[in-house]
């Protein structure tokens, strides 16, 4: 019995033994695992480079980014390759592409799988919009803002009634109306220093004073007194008017004696700036217009003729027998006119980023051919008829983002 017990204790005790070398073998594999993992390159999470297609080559993209780098993208079996159409809201009309679809000019948002110390990256997705389609829906854009559109000075806003006023100058002279706001109306405002519209950013009511130039896309109502608008767009500028008295074409400046500060201001000609010049004989007649507005006086004759003035028409974007017809919209007809058509000694009307103390601003619009327009009324009235109307290239990187 004393043996079989000792027996007994000595399976217990191997088996024991077993145990431990076996937990211990377990606990060694553990330990083990967890250095690898811990060893392993951990993802690392990179921001998504949103930009343009600058080159493709082999399988890989150049982005030229809106930040202003170039990156290039390298694309794998694995990469997601998709593609949405401008106004996207989300993935839900996305197309599956192959890469050979790619071109340069196509917008891209690319989002990186990045691992390693230093990280090596590559393309987990890449969501693109043809350039072509974007070109398209930016003529589109235009048309409906040159159709549909209003512009003019802010004359008040009350934020909590949801309500604005703008002071417009048709050809019919000075005229205010209600800008009609729905929960859907999109509000955007112009960054600081900026004459792009893409850099317009979502904003409110609250943001906007009085003096402020605001453009309208909707719908006007029948007697012209009030719009309905789907979008609006604001911003803070500068308005100019006066004598040229140098152009520098290499620098990209026009120098000017502003009528009102009686000081120079140099004025910067960018690519985005619009550039115009009134013909004589339309000159004329939206002088003669402001001048009878001011005044008080009645239309010339030939306004009240059967053929309808220059934007007055009862198609779209006019204003029909109710009104005397948008003259932005009038404005916006005119064909671009290169910097070397502006002069010394030519009288300008300008639109433009910055303040009063600003030593030098950016131009949004330049119109020449305004020497009857300033003679014929104040600037204020003149002014008037310019809003900072520069709709740039439109990303449409809703979806993308």
């Amino acid at each position: 019995m004393q043996m079989r017990g000792f027996e007994t204790r000595g399976v217990f005790a191997r088996g024991a033994v077993r145990a431990g070398a076996f937990l211990c073998l377990a606990l060694a594999f553990a330990i083990s695992t967890i250095a690898q993992v811990a060893s392993s390159p951990a993802p690392v999470k990179t921001p998504p480079i949103l930009g343009t297609v600058k080159a493709i080559a082999g399988e890989s993209l150049t982005v030229a980014t809106d930040a202003g780098a170039e990156t290039k993208v390298t694309v794998t079996p694995g990469t997601k390759l998709l593609r949405v159409p401008p106004g996207s809201k989300d993935l839900s009309q996305a197309e599956v592409i192959p890469f050979s679809e790619f071109q340069q000019g196509d917008r891209v948002l690319v989002r990186l799988r990045c691992a390693g110390d230093p990280p090596v990256c590559e393309a987990g997705s890449v969501i693109a919009m043809k350039k072509s389609d974007i070109a398209e829906k930016q003529t589109h854009e235009r048309e409906e803002w040159q159709r549909h559109g209003i512009g003019g000075l802010v004359k008040s806003v009350d934020a909590a009634q949801g309500a604005i006023t703008v002071s417009t100058m048709t050809a019919a002279g000075k005229k205010d109306v209600a800008i009609e706001l729905s929960k859907n109306t999109i509000i955007r405002r112009y960054a600081p220093g900026s004459v792009k519209f893409d850099d317009a950013k979502v904003s409110s009511l609250g943001e906007l004073s009085p003096g402020d130039q605001l453009r309208a896309r909707g719908v006007r109502s029948a007697d012209g007194t009030s719009f309905a608008a789907d979008e609006i767009v604001t911003g803070a500028f500068r308005n100019i008017a006066g004598t040229i008295s140098a152009v520098d074409a290499g620098a990209g400046t026009i120098t000017l004696a502003d009528l009102v500060t009686k000081k120079p201001a140099v004025v910067k000609v960018s690519s985005d700036s619009q550039l115009r010049k009134l013909p004589p004989q339309m000159a004329q007649m939206i002088a003669m217009r402001l001048k009878g507005a001011a005044t008080g006086a009645p239309a010339p004759a030939a306004a009240n003729s059967s053929a309808p003035a220059p934007g007055q028409g009862g198609g779209p974007g006019g204003q029909g027998r109710n009104g005397g017809g948008d003259l932005q919209q009038l404005l916006g007809r005119l064909p671009a006119a290169p910097l070397s058509e502006f002069q010394k000694g030519d009288m300008v009307m300008i639109v433009a980023t910055g303040g009063l103390t600003d030593a030098q601003v950016t131009a949004i619009t330049i119109l020449g051919g305004v020497e009857l327009l300033l003679q014929a009324t104040t600037q204020e009235q003149a002014s008037s008829i310019l809003t900072p109307w520069s709709l740039s290239s439109s990303g449409a990187d809703a979806a993308a983002q």
